[in-house]
């Protein structure tokens, strides 16, 4: 099994996958992460598991939407609230018992979307060292950071190597949707608060889930 993360003091150890459920669940991440990149997105994939029921699945849907919110975390996450609300659950119970299974490391976006519904677990492949929310960038899984929703175990590194060989894949292609950026010599990057950070991204988290997040668990 790959290695623990941010682990959540008050997360319940029945909510940490085992072995052969990672590989169960992260096998069918990496098919909707193959259909990405087989329709020209980045291709990343993920599973939403409640009680061993897949209750949300997506992968990213950017280029075909041109919506720069549509990661697969979100896509899947906007299917758990509808799940919930048409199984009449409640949303707040339904995902502090879920976990999430994702091929690369979930950005700050959607780390801060996942902590913002309360997600306990986190299964990912490799590490995202461009926009990476879980530790590669900046750590929105385990930072002590108030009002900001309930941090979150990660285990890492299952299938990585597969995970970056399509990446790479990926990025030796023309996206369509991508944008020539120059670095310049004389350029430096202003310090940036994690906590300012995490709440800039979670408005714009706001306004794709958590509107209906709250909408849900306000009717069930």
């Amino acid at each position: 099994m790959g290695s623990e993360e941010g682990e959540n003091p008050d997360s319940l150890e029945r909510f940490c996958p085992t072995d052969e459920e990672i590989e169960k669940w992260m096998c069918s991440a990496f098919e909707m992460a193959r259909d990405a990149l087989e329709n020209g997105e980045v291709p990343v994939g993920c599973l939403m598991v409640y009680k061993d029921e897949v209750v949300g699945r997506g992968r990213n849907e950017v280029n075909e939407t041109k919506n720069a919110t549509r990661h697969a975390e979100m896509v899947s996450l906007d299917q758990v609230l509808d799940w919930c609300r048409h199984s009449n659950l409640d949303t707040k119970s339904v995902c502090e018992q879920t976990v999430l299974y994702v091929t690369v490391e979930p950005c700050i976006m959607c780390a801060a979307a996942l902590r913002l519904v309360n997600i306990p677990v986190v299964a990912y492949g490799c590490r995202n060292e461009r926009f990476g929310g879980c530790g590669s960038v900046l750590d929105i899984s385990s930072a002590d950071l108030p009002h900001t929703g309930t941090t979150f175990k990660c285990v890492s590194g299952h299938r990585a190597e597969e995970a970056i060989e399509m990446l790479k894949t990926f990025y030796k292609q023309e996206n369509p949707n991508g944008k020539i950026c120059r670095p310049s010599a004389h350029r430096s990057l202003p310090h940036i608060k994690l906590s300012r950070c995490v709440h800039m991204h979670a408005r714009i988290v706001c306004v794709c889930v958590c509107e209906r997040y709250y909408f849900n668990t306000k009717n069930n």
